[in-house]
């Protein structure tokens, strides 16, 4: 990933929740930059294409001010718990050649063996990368992998000119045996009876229980009683 996504800011003077909601109501994104030593700027982005810029894992940004061009790399982006928006950016200045540490995604491809369940630990790697060729994200083929299969994050081959920065011995990808539907009602009743949980008895149960009752009631008449 070497393109960037090019945001003219605006500097801001007014700080406070009031100043920054009517950023925000203008359809602006209320953000800070620092880094290499520098002060920190308080500036303000365009909302849609800030927003679209940050589709992307770790998009590298060209933040224009006053005509002069920094390139940012977004560090925490706040979120509205509720609403489709942004509240707030941290971005951290770099420079070309600069490398980085940043959380890539990992992607599954292929399929595991027949009956296999496979469960992805760890569903990003910290790499060090060029601040300028930030890999999108890191894919890892699970074709025909065998129950009792695990790939640790050692053995994953990772985008050229990247290098590994979580454990080498963190499980990453685990591959198990299916288990039936009968062994997992058995594996739940089990855990259920060691926290002391009573279940109620479902329908299917009590019509059975009714049923078993029933029979066993009409095996204990008397020889030669009538039915009326």
């Amino acid at each position: 990933m070497s393109d960037t996504t090019r945001l003219t800011a605006e500097k801001r003077t007014s700080f406070g929740k009031g100043a920054a909601r009517q950023i925000r109501r203008e359809n602006k994104i209320p953000a800070v930059m620092y880094g290499h030593g520098t002060e920190p700027v308080h500036i303000t982005l365009p909302g849609h294409d800030t927003m679209m810029a940050l589709k992307q894992a770790n998009a590298l940004l060209t933040i224009v001010i006053d005509g002069k061009e920094q390139l940012a790399l977004a560090k925490d982006v706040q979120r509205d718990a509720i609403k489709p928006v942004i509240d707030h950016i941290d971005l951290v200045v770099v420079r070309r050649g600069e490398k980085v540490t940043v959380d890539v995604s990992v992607h599954l491809e292929g399929e595991a063996a027949p009956e296999t369940v496979v469960t992805l630990d760890n569903n990003t790697l910290q790499l060090e990368a060029l601040a300028t060729n930030i890999p999108e994200s890191v894919v890892v083929s699970v074709e025909g992998l065998e129950a009792g299969t695990q790939i640790l994050a050692g053995a994953i081959q990772l985008p050229e000119g990247a290098t590994l920065v979580t454990d080498e011995e963190a499980l990453v990808v685990n591959v198990t045996q299916a288990i039936s539907a009968e062994e997992l009602e058995a594996e739940l009743a089990e855990a259920e009876a060691e926290a002391g949980i009573e279940r109620d008895e479902s329908d299917e149960e009590a019509a059975e229980g009714e049923s078993t009752e029933s029979a066993e009631g009409e095996g204990d008449k008397p020889e030669g009683s009538d039915e009326s």
